[in-house]
């Protein structure tokens, strides 16, 4: 029998240990009846999640930047000719050009970076990620507040949280418990691309807390008579705080200014 391969903590290594766990965020991942055509799995650990991944793709990347775990993913998945293990790390990966899929139990330390990437990946279609609970919930408005990296790229993508696991469910045992968030790039844009430059604009000016209100900060760059009118429409209070502001509202606010 091999031996235990220890965790790094250098690489915020927590293995997801629960199989009925791993096939319930596969069925999450992807949740169409046929195949992926391309996977690309974070951090594919000792292969918890890349077994029921598998099944549900063509072809599955699986990258892994412990040197350590490469040889027994690829011992493991040596039968399994969709499966490529990747030995490195999948930030320095180049994200392919043909349509593509995201998930995996993300390094919490790294979910920032991992997210970041996707969101720059031109030809992503999903992301399907294990983070800690509180940044799943922080980036899906959650907690009823919403952060300028959803509201920015809501046009283009919907975060959705999809569920807790408890920490219990991992080895070593996190501190925290994990979310699985859900990334999708919307099939059609809520916004063509001419408007986008306009809307990240508007979207930073009014996170950016200048002048201490959303009101105070989008006056900076449009007349208050506009302002007032554009949160009439909206049915927003001017005294509002920015993270309350749903990207619903952040849409028709944006119309209302910019018509």
């Amino acid at each position: 029998m091999a031996r235990p391969t220890p965790t790094s903590r250098a690489l915020s290594q927590n293995f997801l240990a629960d199989r009925a766990l791993a096939e319930r965020f596969a069925r999450l991942a992807v949740p169409q009846a046929g195949p992926v055509p391309l996977m690309l799995e974070v951090g594919a650990g000792k292969g918890a999640l890349t077994a029921p991944l598998a099944p549900r793709c063509r072809e599955l990347r699986a990258y892994e930047i412990d040197p350590r775990l490469v040889p027994v993913l690829r011992a493991r998945f040596s039968g399994a000719p969709q499966v490529r293990v990747i030995a490195g790390d999948f930030l320095a990966a180049r994200p392919p050009r043909v349509p593509f899929s995201v998930a995996g139990n993300v390094p919490f330390s790294r979910t920032a970076a991992v997210v970041d990437w996707c969101l720059r990946a031109p030809a992503l279609t999903d992301a399907t990620l294990l983070t800690q609970l509180e940044y799943a919930r922080k980036r899906t408005g959650d907690f009823g507040g919403w952060t300028l990296l959803t509201v920015r790229s809501w046009p283009r993508y919907e975060w959705r949280l999809l569920g807790r696991v408890g920490r219990r469910g991992f080895r070593p045992v996190p501190r925290v418990d994990a979310g699985v968030l859900r990334i999708e790039r919307r099939r059609t844009p809520l916004l063509d691309a001419s408007a986008y430059r306009s809307w990240r604009h508007l979207v930073e000016l009014g996170f950016s807390g200048v002048g201490g209100s959303l009101h105070a900060s989008l006056r900076r760059a449009h007349p208050r008579r506009r302002v007032d009118a554009a949160f009439r429409a909206v049915r927003l209070d001017p005294g509002v705080l920015v993270g309350e502001v749903a990207p619903g509202q952040w849409l028709r606010l944006h119309e209302a200014l910019t018509s």
